[in-house]
C-alpha cells in the first residue's frame, strides 16, 4: 500500500510529458464496441493492492449482473505499474473506456482531449448525498477546477488519519490519547519518549514512538503550523516561510534529536510499516485502504487527530482518485453507467465498503458506517472529520504538473539525516521549485491555445 501511494504521487510527473504529444481529437484503438448478441463491451483499467483489486473485480461482476447489456473487460495493475501503462495507452491511442486518474491530471487530460465530459450522463446522481469536496475536484470550466462540467467522479475520498497502538499505551500505563483534543507538538514528543523501549533487555531499542514517511506525513506538520507549499493563487512556492522551516525541522528532529523514530540503519533492517504491523510503533498513519489489511494486526488500534502546531488545529491530507471516461469511448453511456455504479450507487458502494477498502462516498452511508464502533477502528468518525473539517488536498494536485513538488522530496534526505538544517534547505530549494512551477504555468497556458 505504501508503494502504491508513492507511485500515485509520481504519476503526474510521468504522465505530464505525455500530454504534449496528444491531439485533442485523437481517436483511440482500445475502446470496445459491441460484443456478440448486441451487448456493449467496455474496458476498465484500475490499480490497487490485492484486496482492492478483488473488491473492484467483485463489484464489476455485480454491475454486469445488474446491467446484462454491458460486458466489462478488466485491466488491473499494481500502483507502481499504473502510470507507465496509462502513459502507453494515451500515446498509443488505446485509452480504456473507463480508467482511474489523479485529480492533478484533470486539466491536462481535458485540455488534451483524453477525458470526456460526462455531465449529461450523471444527471440522476444524488449529488447532495456525495461528499462535495470529492465531486468538485473533478469539475472544470476550462479555467478553474471546482466549477463547471463534470469529467469524472471520485472513486473515493481518502482521509489520511493518525493511528495509535492502544495496547502499547495500556501496557505502559499511559492514558489513551484524547480523540477530540490533539496533542501539542511538545506533548507528542513527550508521550513518544515514554513509549520508546528496549523490551527484551538486549541493549537495543526495539519499540519506537513514530515512523512517519516524509512524503505523506510532513504535510500534517506544515499545515498545522500555518505554512504551506503554495500561496493562495497557487503560483508562488512558499516553503521559505519560517513557519515551514520550523515544521520541517520538528519533523527531522523526531529522529535526530528526540530519537523517537527508528534511525536510517534501523529502518533499513525493518521499515516502519513492518514495525507498525508487528506492534513495534506507537503511532502510524492509517488510510481507509488499510482497513482490510489491518484486520490482522496483533494489537488493538484506533484513530486520533494529528498533533497540532502553532495554529492549535490538526491537519492532514485528503486524497482522492477519479474515475473517468475516455473521450473516444464508443460506448460512453455504458462507460458512464459503470462510473456511477462504482462511485455513487448504494449497491456498488456497499460492496466496496464491506470489502474494507474505502469509506463510503455516500454521506448517509458514511455516517452510519462511522457510528458502528464495534468494528476496528472504533473512532472511524475521525475519517469523516478529516473529510468535513481539517483535510486538505495535496499541493501537487493544485498545479498543472507536480515536477516542482517532486523536487522538494527528491532533495530532502540531507535534512532528514541531520546534515542540513531546514532553514538552509528551504532557502536554497525555493527558487529551484519556483522555476519549475513557472514552467508548469507556462505549459498550462500553451495547452489552451
Amino acid at each position: 500500500m505504501r508503494k502504491s501511494l508513492l507511485a500515485a504521487m509520481a504519476a503526474t510527473v510521468v504522465l505530464g510529458g505525455v500530454m504534449a504529444g496528444c491531439s485533442g481529437n485523437a481517436q483511440t484503438g482500445g475502446n470496445e464496441a459491441a460484443a456478440e448478441g448486441g451487448t456493449k463491451q467496455i474496458s476498465f483499467m484500475f490499480r490497487g493492492g490485492p484486496e482492492e483489486q478483488k473488491a473492484y473485480e467483485a463489484t464489476v461482476k455485480k454491475f454486469e449482473a445488474d446491467h446484462p447489456d454491458v460486458k466489462v473487460k478488466i485491466i488491473t495493475t499494481t500502483g507502481d505499474q499504473y502510470a507507465t501503462k496509462l502513459k502507453a495507452a494515451i500515446t498509443g491511442k488505446s485509452v480504456p473506456d473507463v480508467f482511474y486518474f489523479d485529480p492533478g491530471d484533470l486539466r491536462a487530460y481535458v485540455n488534451a482531449g483524453v477525458l470526456k465530459d460526462i455531465t449529461e450522463y450523471v444527471k440522476d446522481v444524488d449529488f447532495d448525498n456525495i461528499w462535495k469536496r470529492g465531486v468538485d475536484i473533478y469539475r472544470y470550466d476550462g479555467s478553474n477546477v471546482g466549477q463547471g462540467n463534470i469529467y469524472g467522479l471520485p472513486k473515493d475520498v481518502g482521509p489520511f488519519a493518525l493511528g495509535y497502538n492502544k495496547d502499547m499505551f495500556t501496557a505502559a500505563g499511559i492514558p489513551l490519547p484524547d480523540k477530540e483534543k490533539p496533542y501539542t507538538w511538545d506533548e507528542f514528543i513527550k508521550v513518544n519518549q515514554q513509549l520508546v523501549k528496549d523490551t527484551n533487555g538486549d541493549g537495543k531499542i526495539d519499540q519506537y514512538g513514530t515512523g512517519f514517511n516524509v512524503n505523506w506525513a510532513l504535510q500534517a506538520f506544515v499545515w498545522s503550523n500555518g505554512a504551506d507549499w503554495l500561496d493562495a493563487t497557487n503560483t508562488k512556492v512558499t516553503i521559505d516561510d519560517p513557519k515551514f522551516a520550523e515544521a520541517l525541522q520538528y519533523f527531522a528532529d523526531m529522529q535526530n534529536v528526540h530519537k523517537i523514530t527508528p534511525s536510517i540503519e534501523d529502518a533499513a533492517t525493518l521499515d516502519t510499516y513492518q514495525r507498525w504491523m508487528k506492534g513495534e510503533l506507537a503511532f502510524f498513519p492509517v488510510g481507509p485502504w488499510d482497513l482490510a489489511t489491518y484486520e490482522t494486526l496483533p494489537f488493538d488500534y484506533d484513530l486520533i487527530p494529528y498533533p497540532a502546531g502553532s495554529t492549535g488545529k490538526s491537519a492532514t491530507f485528503l486524497g482522492s482518485l477519479g474515475i473517468g471516461v475516455s473521450s473516444s469511448s464508443k460506448n460512453p453511456e455504458a462507460a458512464a453507467q459503470l462510473v456511477t455504479y462504482l462511485t455513487s450507487s448504494p449497491e456498488g458502494m456497499q460492496q466496496l465498503v464491506d470489502a474494507k477498502v474505502q469509506i463510503p462516498n455516500l454521506i448517509d452511508m458514511a455516517e452510519k458506517w462511522a457510528a458502528d464502533t464495534t468494528k476496528k477502528p472504533a473512532n472511524k468518525a475521525e475519517f469523516l472529520r478529516i473529510v468535513e473539517d481539517y483535510g486538505k488536498p495535496m499541493p501537487n494536485t493544485l498545479t498543472y504538473n507536480s515536477e516542482w513538488y517532486q523536487l522538494f522530496f527528491t532533495d530532502i534526505q540531507p535534512v532528514l539525516d541531520g546534515k542540513l538544517t531546514a532553514a538552509e534547505y528551504v532557502k536554497a530549494e525555493q527558487p529551484k521549485m519556483q522555476k519549475l512551477l513557472d514552467k508548469a504555468i507556462e505549459q498550462e497556458a500553451k495547452s489552451k491555445q
